[in-house]
């Protein structure tokens, strides 16, 4: 099966300098949702026929089983195809068929379309087709005793032809051989002076060859884009069916509408997440784990049994089982922790290895730091990690107590069951199972008045 997506288009509509097959659906270009379904087929070779934003659409998505076929100018989604057709028909059978898919249509199921090439079979040209109550702005199918005779764009189309409800997605199958012989023949005689995909159809009933049609499931998998208000239209479609396969699958979801997945989220057994919660990536979550509102996960995992209480952001990092994490807590890439560790709220973590049992439960920085088992960081610690030119390493042992406000000047090591006194910045190696402390003497100054307001304060000279 070979694939060709059409992905030459401007997007005027979306106001943007960037290219509209690389807005964002999920986290992920629009092509790149396309792309992905088309290796879902199987599909080799895959095509992509490339227009606006050129070089920066071929750089966002270049992989080594795409080719590109370059439309200058644009003449109509015929002249596209047609730009595809020596690189299709040079690494092609030709006994093969031709799957033509859009680049701004991304919610297309894998499913639908093995449909639609199963009806194609190996000399049949298949029409995905959809039923619309309101099928204002898109091409009509028109049937001829049931067949299928042509497709009629809406600004060609009579006033009849504009009742039809069945409607061309655009989306076909086609034998290769066939689509070579008939693009070359088309004309743009049309309202838009393009070179319509569409008139194909006619070309195939004239030769006498059957014209069948697939239907999606849902009529959503075969929407474009091609204003902002359309893209977050299909983004909520999109994340209501990861919802839906989330709670399928056993996960509790307070609110199925407040949660974006933008990767990948894999879900242990009784696993319950609030709401206005954000996965990108690849999230993996164990069993037993609850994740507060409004917390954004990236790239890690997450332990069994672990707490994520609300507002935090945890990026690139591993949070062992049992571990209570925030509110408003943030661990940075290269975090990981222990089992029962505790990060409490406005702690910041970043390439820490924080061992079983240790906690840091308030307005602390760890940075660059190696924390053994049963530590506990007091409010107000700063791992001082970095000299303005190098960072480096600040290393905890076991059994270790630190007093709040302290500061540890990397590089520094504290010795296992060691206690730093509350106030201490730390220069120098402390030794184990010993109380560090580094302060100023105390000094209260007898008779000393604090100043106050003169109503007529005079200069200095």
């Amino acid at each position: 099966m070979n694939v060709v997506i059409l992905a030459a288009g401007q997007g005027k509509r979306m106001h943007s300098d960037l290219p509209k097959v690389l807005h964002p659906l999920a986290g992920k270009a629009l092509l790149g949702h396309v792309l992905d379904t088309a290796r879902e087929l199987g599909a080799e070779p895959i095509c992509v026929v490339y227009g606006h934003g050129g070089e920066q659409v071929r750089t966002a998505l270049s992989a080594s089983d795409i080719t590109w076929a370059l439309q200058e100018p644009q003449l109509g989604t015929g002249h596209a195809v047609l730009q595809a057709m020596p690189g299709v028909a040079a690494s092609a059978p030709t006994a093969s068929s031709t799957l033509v898919l859009y680049g701004d249509v991304p919610l297309t199921r894998a499913s639908t379309l093995r449909r639609l090439i199963a009806a194609a079979g190996s000399d049949k040209l298949a029409l995905l087709t959809a039923h619309l109550d309101k099928p204002q702005g898109y091409g009509r199918i028109v049937r001829v005793a049931g067949q299928v005779k042509r497709i009629v764009e809406e600004k060609d189309a009579d006033d009849a032809e504009r009742e039809i409800r069945e409607i061309n997605t655009g989306i076909l199958v086609a034998p290769t051989a066939a689509l070579a012989r008939w693009l070359p023949t088309l004309g743009n005689r049309n309202a838009q002076g393009e070179y319509y995909l569409t008139d194909i159809v006619a070309l195939a009933v004239a030769e006498g060859m059957p014209v069948v049609t697939a239907h999606p499931d849902a009529n959503w998998e075969t929407e474009g884009i091609n204003s902002k208000s359309q893209l977050a239209a299909l983004e909520r479609v999109h994340q209501r069916n990861v919802a839906e396969r989330l709670m399928e699958a056993g996960v509790t979801l307070n609110d199925p509408a407040r949660i974006d997945v933008r990767g990948e989220l894999i879900c242990g057994r009784d696993v319950g997440v609030d709401v206005n919660c954000v996965f990108e990536g690849r999230v993996e979550i164990a069993d037993r784990v609850s994740i507060g509102a409004n917390c954004v996960l990236k790239n890690c995992r997450i332990g069994s049994g672990a707490r994520i209480a609300p507002f935090c952001h945890i990026e690139d990092a591993v949070v062992g089982p049992d571990d209570i994490i925030g509110p408003y807590a943030r661990l940075r890439p290269g975090t990981e922790l222990g089992r029962g560790v505790h990060i409490g709220n406005f702690v910041e973590v970043k390439n820490s290895s924080i061992a079983d049992h240790s906690k840091a439960n308030h307005l602390a920085y760890v940075g660059d730091a190696t924390i053994g088992s049963r530590v506990n960081i007091g409010a107000g610690t700063i791992t001082c990690n970095y000299d303005g030119a190098n960072k480096f390493r600040t290393v905890i042992e076991d059994d270790v107590f630190i007093g709040s406000d302290t500061q540890l000047v990397a590089p520094v090591t504290v010795g296992r069951g060691a206690t730093l006194g509350a106030g201490t910045t730390l220069t120098r190696d402390a030794p184990p199972d010993q109380l560090t402390v580094s302060r100023t003497k105390q000094l209260s100054i007898p008779g000393w008045k604090r100043p106050t307001k003169n109503a007529n304060p005079k200069k200095k000279d």
